[in-house]
C-alpha cells in the first residue's frame, strides 16, 4: 500500500522528537503543525484520531513550566475530538474538559482573541451536550456571550455572524413551555438578523446562506400571530440562502433547503393578500420540492432524511387527492 504524504509526514515528526540535536520547543511546534494539518483537511475519522494522538505527544514534551503552550496545545486538541464523529458523547465531553482546563492558563496569559475563540468552541460543544441532556443550554448562551465581548461586527465579521447563529438556535433549542417563550423567539430572530447585518453573498457566502437558511426556518416556526407575514419573510430567506447553496455546489445542503422552503409553501396562501383562496398552488409547488430533495437524498445515501421527506409526500398526497407513491412511514418532518 502506498504512504501518502500526510503519513510520511507524521512519521517524519515522529522520528523528529527522538533525535537529541532538536530542541523540544520545536518537537512540539513540528507535532503541532502537522495536527492541525491533518484536522483541517481530514480524509477520514482516522485523521483526527491520529491528530488527537500527536496534540498528546506534544503535550507529553511540553515543558511543565511553559503554561501557556500546555493550554494552547489543549485547545487545538478540544477541537479535534470536537470534531471526530460519533454516536456518544465521550469526545465532546473530553473537549469540554480541556477547553475548560486550556481557559484557567489562557484567561490569565492569553490575548483576548484566543480566548473568545475558546469561548465560541466551548459554546458549541455545551449546546450539543445540552441537546443530550447532559448539559445547560444557558451554559453555552452564556460562553457565546463573552465570546462576543471580543469577536464584535466590526473587527471579527465572521465570527460575530457565527456566534449570532449559534447564540439563536441555543435560544430555539430551548423548550417553549413558559412566558418568556415568545421573547426567546424574538431573540433568536433578532440573532439571526444581528449575524446577517455583517456578511454578504460576495464575501461570506457560507455564513450568508446558513443564516438565511436558518432565519427562514425560525420565522416559520415562530409562534407569532403573523404567520403569513412571517413565511413571507420566511420564503425570501430560502431564496437568499439558495443563492449559494446550489444543487452543483452544495447538493445535500440545497436538498435541506428546498425541504424547508416546501415547509413554508405547506403554510401560504397563493395570494397572501386573500388568504381565503386557500394554497392549493403552493401545495403543489412544495410537492415538486419534495420529490426533487428526496432523490437528492436517496443519491447521497441520505435515507434519514428522504424518509422524512417521503412522510410529507405520503400526506401531501392525501390533501391533494393523489395516490401515495411515497416508502413506508417516517417521521414529521423537521427543518434541515
Amino acid at each position: 500500500m502506498a504512504i501518502s504524504r500526510v503519513d510520511e509526514e507524521v512519521q517524519a515528526a515522529i522520528k523528529a522528537i527522538e533525535r537529541e540535536d532538536i530542541d523540544v520547543l520545536d518537537k512540539v511546534e513540528m507535532l503541532m503543525e502537522i495536527a492541525m494539518g491533518l484536522q483541517t483537511q481530514p480524509k477520514s475519522p482516522d485523521d483526527l484520531h491520529e491528530s488527537v494522538a500527536l496534540y498528546k505527544k506534544a503535550l507529553g514534551l511540553c515543558p511543565e513550566n511553559n503554561e501557556l503552550l500546555q493550554a494552547r496545545l489543549m485547545a487545538r486538541m478540544a477541537t479535534a475530538l470536537q470534531s471526530i464523529p460519533v454516536d456518544s458523547t465521550e469526545f465532546l465531553e473530553q473537549a469540554e474538559y480541556h477547553y475548560e482546563t486550556a481557559l484557567k492558563v489562557l484567561n490569565a496569559q492569553g490575548n483576548k482573541e484566543e480566548i473568545a475563540e475558546v469561548e465560541m468552541n466551548l459554546g458549541l460543544v455545551l449546546q450539543t451536550l445540552a441537546g443530550a441532556g447532559k448539559r445547560r443550554i444557558t451554559d453555552a448562551i452564556a460562553a457565546y456571550q463573552r465570546a462576543l465581548r471580543v469577536f464584535d461586527k466590526k473587527a471579527h465579521p465572521t465570527e460575530y455572524a457565527i456566534l449570532h447563529n449559534n447564540l439563536a438556535t441555543a435560544f430555539l433549542s430551548i423548550p417553549f413551555s413558559d412566558q418568556r417563550a415568545k421573547m426567546r423567539e424574538a431573540l433568536a430572530v433578532q440573532s439571526f438578523e444581528d449575524g446577517l447585518s455583517v456578511v454578504n453573498l460576495i464575501d461570506h457566502p457560507n455564513e450568508y446562506a446558513m443564516l438565511q437558511n436558518n432565519l427562514g426556518n425560525s420565522l416559520q416556526y415562530s409562534s407569532s400571530s403573523h404567520i403569513v407575514a412571517n413565511n413571507v419573510r420566511a420564503l425570501e430567506a430560502y431564496e437568499e440562502a439558495l443563492k449559494v447553496r446550489t444543487l452543483e455546489a452544495a447538493p445535500l445542503q440545497y436538498a435541506s433547503t428546498i425541504s424547508n422552503k416546501a415547509n413554508c409553501l405547506l403554510n401560504l396562501p397563493d395570494d397572501p393578500e386573500h388568504p381565503e383562496l386557500r394554497n392549493r398552488g403552493n401545495t403543489i409547488n412544495a410537492k415538486t420540492l419534495y420529490e426533487e430533495a428526496r432523490k437528492i437524498f436517496d443519491e447521497h445515501g441520505e435515507q434519514a432524511k428522504s424518509q422524512v421527506v417521503s412522510e410529507a409526500l405520503e400526506q401531501l398526497d392525501q390533501e391533494l387527492g393523489l395516490p401515495s407513491k411515497s416508502r413506508g412511514n417516517g417521521a414529521d418532518l423537521s427543518a434541515g
